[in-house]
């Protein structure tokens, strides 16, 4: 079976998505990630249309790509100007790939709407421009614009700019669905009939207006179609484009044809462009998500040990990711037994202990905790049921004063705090950007005198989240605290009423989690 090849347009199509900007330090390090985990292209920009890409360009010819060829993206000729005179496609020339990826319109009215120009010269213009570039040395991807919109309006006149491309030398035919509107079974029946036509490679673009990007890209794939574009977490233009995060695991995976990139750097891949392009990767996104191996139902984690091909359909590690076992009040105790089990490893699942924690963790919930996130805050609990947790200090009061009007646009307030530990006590305060800002500083003041390892430590995430939207202004709150030091990360959780209160319950047990795995004394 023929080696099918991946086109990753992240760099072009993904940064006209919207909110996506990528300066020229960030393109070259998406196409290092890219080529790192194996793509066969990256269309890298339209070096005719803005001077970022000719400067990416420029750089990339430094780049030393192991795996994928650059490919420099652009239109057929202009009417009334000679292949070799138009701008964009000498630009082409300039940014000095070895491929060329060029699109065409093949969708009867395009031609008359937009170019404005007889059908005839539009076949003219496709066929200008594919010789003129394999005149030049260049490969050549030929992206039928609108080919499936097209093919539905007028079918010869769309298989006719299929067949202009390929007898000028095209090397792949590009079928785009354009506009993102078709349906997968549609797909299906249009590739596979221009795949019995031609004998040179057929390539599938899909865009995600109907939420079938994915799907449409398999079908294509099943009819006959050897090369697939798309972008690597599915950012684009209005919907996005094809996953292919999803699009490649599932030919490799679930179609036995062969297909390139490490999928084991599938998640890690993901992960590093998500971070780049400043985009949160979805938890619920297929194959590399941090919720696409996650176990909450009891029944599912009791299944889970058994034989984990029950609840899911590849082994997280093909893909590079972890599976995870979630707590939560719908728990039987499995789940809790897996991680419980970290720090007692004698419990067992007829341990009284064992249904002690589960029913804290009930009671918790119930009252707005959740510990799916918040494992260090887990752990702490576990500890206090099993009576094998110590104390490092006691809160004995604290106070917080806000001041205003705010000061350089930022509004300061004062904290102040007394601890207690092991009969001694220390009273700070401190001044910072808002009250939870002010308690923290003072809490690690004052412990810093009997705990001076605390200064190795920060915060690195805060966030709140208000659970019952009703109450307004009185509404109960959860606040999640990611701290971190040399050795790691980890995660506390607070629920008050009051965000003070429950921003100081999570700073108390990051805290405590800190000193406790360190196992210091004062």
């Amino acid at each position: 079976m023929q080696r099918m090849t991946i086109l990753d347009s992240t760099l072009r199509d993904g940064a006209q998505g919207e909110s996506v900007s990528f300066s020229v330090s960030d393109k070259l390090n998406i196409a290092r990630s890219l080529d790192d985990f194996g793509v066969d292209y990256i269309e890298a920009g339209n070096p005719g249309s803005n001077p970022k890409d000719l400067e990416f360009f420029e750089k990339a010819a430094s780049l030393r790509l192991l795996s994928a060829r650059l490919c420099a993206f652009g239109s057929t000729r202009r009417k009334g100007v000679s292949a070799g005179e138009d701008e964009n496609l000498l630009a082409l020339l300039r940014a000095n790939t070895s491929a060329a990826v060029v699109f065409g319109k093949t969708w009867d009215l395009h031609v008359s709407e937009v170019l404005r120009a007889p059908l005839a010269e539009n076949l003219e213009m496709i066929a200008d421009t594919v010789r003129f570039l394999k005149s030049q040395g260049r490969e050549v991807i030929f992206d039928a614009e609108h080919f499936y919109d097209g093919y539905v309006a007028n079918p010869d006149y769309a298989r006719e700019v299929l067949r202009t491309a390929a007898r000028a030398g095209a090397d792949i035919l590009c079928l785009c669905d354009t506009n993102g509107g078709m349906l997968p079974l549609r797909i299906f029946e249009v590739t596979g009939k221009v795949c019995g036509e031609f004998d040179i490679p057929i390539g599938v673009h899909t865009h995600n207006d109907s939420g079938c990007a994915v799907a449409n890209t398999l079908t294509a794939v099943e009819a006959g179609a050897a090369h697939v574009q798309g972008t690597f977490i599915g950012i684009g233009e209005r919907c996005g484009n094809a996953d292919l995060s999803s699009v490649i695991p599932d030919i490799a995976l679930k179609t036995g044809r062969a297909i390139g990139g490490d999928l084991t750097k599938l998640t890690s891949t993901a992960g590093r462009i998500a971070e780049i392009a400043n985009i949160p990767l979805s938890p619920g996104k297929p194959y590399v998500g941090g919720s696409a191996f996650a176990h909450k139902g009891g029944m599912h984690k009791d299944a889970m040990q058994k034989n984990s091909a029950t609840y899911e359909h590849v082994d997280p590690a093909l893909v590079g990711n972890t599976r995870r076992f979630l707590i939560s009040e719908v728990d039987g105790g499995s789940g809790v037994l897996l991680k419980a089990s970290q720090y007692a490893p004698g419990l067992a699942k007829s341990s009284p202990e064992l249904a002690r924690i589960v029913e804290r963790i009930k009671e918790m919930e119930h009252y707005g905790y959740q510990f799916e996130a918040a494992d260090a805050s887990f752990e702490l609990l576990v500890k206090k049921v099993l009576g094998t947790y110590a104390s490092h200090f006691t809160l004995v009061m604290y106070k917080t004063i806000g001041e205003f009007p705010a000061a350089e646009g930022v509004a300061p307030s004062t904290a102040a705090i007394k601890i207690d530990v092991d009969g001694k006590t220390e009273i700070a305060a401190a001044m910072g950007k808002g009250p939870v800002n002010a308690l923290d500083i003072a809490l690690r003041k004052a412990l810093t005198v009997f705990y001076p390892e605390l200064s190795e430590m920060k915060l690195t995430d805060y966030k709140v989240r208000v659970l019952d939207a009703s109450g307004t202004t009185a509404a109960k709150v959860r606040v999640l605290i990611e701290s971190a030091d040399a050795s790691g990360a980890w995660t506390t959780i607070g629920v008050s009423d009051d965000i003070i209160e429950a921003s100081l319950a999570a700073l108390v047990d990051s805290i405590e989690y800190k000193l406790s795995a360190s196992s210091r004394t004062p």
